[in-house]
C-alpha cells in the first residue's frame, strides 16, 4: 500500500493519479476513472473531479492501493 501525503484540504481524483505517478497523463487518468477501474473507499468512482481527502483509500484496478495522509 502506497501512502501519499497532501498538504491541502483535498486533491481531485484525476490529479491524484498523476501526483502518485499511477498515470503519466490526464488522459490516462480520465480513461481509468471513466472505465470504472478506480475505487474510492471501496466504491467505484467515475467522477474524475471527486475530492479526495486525508484518510481516503484509493484502489486502482484492484491491484494498487493508495492511502492519503
Amino acid at each position: 500500500m502506497k501512502e501519499i501525503k497532501i498538504d491541502t484540504e483535498y486533491i481531485k481524483l484525476d490529479q491524484l493519479l498523476k501526483y502518485a505517478e499511477i498515470t503519466q497523463t490526464g488522459g490516462h487518468s480520465k480513461f481509468l476513472i471513466k472505465e470504472g477501474k478506480v475505487k474510492v473507499n471501496g466504491e467505484e468512482c467515475t467522477m474524475r473531479g471527486k475530492k479526495i481527502r486525508k484518510n481516503d483509500i484509493i484502489e486502482i484496478e484492484e491491484e494498487e492501493k493508495i492511502v492519503i495522509k
